[in-house]
């Protein structure tokens, strides 16, 4: 999936102006969820996931982005 198919939830909704490379979230054509952030080695995730830390600012804007 390109990056150009997701509706970016955050940089622009009265939070940080961020390019490309801050952590976002994203929401894809199906409704689902995408993080951008740094990686975490809270714990071992499962093969074929990550773990990625956002600050908690970065969440909220996106709740607020999807009316929730």
């Amino acid at each position: 999936m390109a990056r150009r198919e997701l509706t970016r939830l955050t940089g622009s909704f009265n939070g940080p102006n961020c390019d490309d490379d801050c952590p976002n979230v994203y929401r894809t054509a199906s409704g689902s969820i995408v993080v951008q952030g740094n990686l975490s080695n809270a714990f071992h995730a499962p093969e074929g996931e990550a773990l990625v830390e956002i600050p908690e600012a970065v969440l909220r804007e996106a709740v607020r982005a999807l009316g929730w």
